[in-house]
């Protein structure tokens, strides 16, 4: 792996204080000498963390892995995984960045370890020893007190997640009851829920999700190219889970995606058959899936995201933040406007491609 791309001399300064009360450091580790065994012990880890999902990254283009441990002392107390890439023909380090289709990387810290303490090491580490112009990064025990304190913006992004920590019974009476109705009626009508071999499932997964965006006058805002990539490099893992609902007469009706590993799960994407809606095939799909993650100890499963359908599986609304600091103060100016733009234009590629759909049929 080559040595990092560093900002021209006039430009590396950095616009805010790195320092810290206490002077840990991150160090880089080759991938090769990675010991992943002993990062997946973290308490906080996620499966965005793990190298499945970040060769899933470098096959999407998002750029190349780096990870790096958080020493104090001498005593390894933490783990920094993200992306090395470049925006705007600038060195950036994103742990996520959005349009990855990717939930929280981040951080991995002991229990013992500060988190603004860790935030001002990492800024060290970004700047100065990487020669990064930006970092932004998102993890599930990210807080504002210690992003502000060390020198960090935040943006608030709203969510739900469901508490598998309660039992069958207690998540399945803080659904709503219209989505009680319609589990119970999937499995009446004959509907059944399978977990799907890796081969030939991204097709058929994509084909549904056009039909689900077509509901809307939209196409995908993803390509059928990555959910093939996602699937390829995650799901030998075993930190990725395919679900297909069937008709009654063995069809494919419905195909999901969801994600997890260690405490947390998160649903990916949905795909279903418009004419198939009636039998609730989706519903059946979503409670498959919360009792599977749930069997294999997830505390916590995030619903990627907001959207009212969401509010009837009777998940809890949080809010979670984005944190993201530059080393030039203009790019912390621009980040706002152009992520509105970048969403603008993901919206109007997504209307202009079901107009040429629609004109081609």
């Amino acid at each position: 792996m080559g040595g990092p791309t560093r900002l021209p001399a006039g430009r590396a300064r950095i616009a805010h204080a790195c320092g810290g009360a206490r002077l840990m450091r991150f160090r880089r580790v080759p991938l090769n000498d990675v010991d992943w065994a002993e990062l997946d012990r973290f308490a906080d880890r996620t499966h965005a963390q793990r190298l499945p999902w970040l060769n899933y990254l470098t096959a999407i283009g998002a750029g190349q892995p780096l990870v790096a441990l958080l020493e104090d002392e001498g005593k390894t107390i933490g783990c920094f995984t993200a992306m090395r890439g470049k925006r705007l023909g600038l060195p950036v380090l994103g742990s996520p960045i959005p349009g990855w289709n990717t939930g929280y990387m981040g951080l991995n810290l002991a229990p013992e370890a500060p988190r603004a303490d860790a935030l001002h090491a990492l800024s060290r580490f970004a700047f100065r020893d990487q020669g990064c112009a930006y970092l932004e990064l998102s993890d599930p025990m990210a807080d504002f007190d210690s992003a502000a304190a060390a020198g960090y913006s935040t943006v608030k992004i709203s969510g739900f997640a469901s508490d598998l920590t309660l039992s069958e019974d207690a998540l399945f009476a803080r659904m709503a009851s219209a989505t009680r109705r319609c589990i119970r009626k999937a499995e009446r009508e004959g509907v059944t829920v399978e977990e799907a071999a890796p081969e030939g499932f991204a097709a058929e997964f994509h084909a549904q999700l056009v039909e689900v965006f077509a509901r809307q006058g939209l196409m995908p805002t993803y390509s059928r190219e990555r959910v093939e990539k996602l699937i390829e490099h995650v799901h030998p893992s075993g930190s990725l889970l395919l679900l297909r609902a069937r008709a009654p007469g063995g069809e494919s009706i419905a195909t999901g995606i969801f994600a997890g590993f260690g405490r947390y799960s998160t649903f990916w994407g949905n795909g279903s058959v418009t004419d198939m809606l009636h039998l609730r095939p989706n519903q059946a799909l979503h409670w498959h899936a919360m009792r599977y993650w749930k069997a294999r100890g997830v505390h916590l499963h995030d619903w990627g995201g907001t959207g009212d359908y969401k509010k009837n599986y009777g998940p809890d609304e949080y809010r979670y933040i984005r944190q993201y600091r530059s080393a030039l103060p203009w790019l912390d100016q621009v980040r706002g406007p152009a992520l509105k733009s970048y969403k603008k234009l993901r919206a109007w590629r997504s209307r202009r491609l079901a107009e040429q759909q629609a004109a081609a049929e």
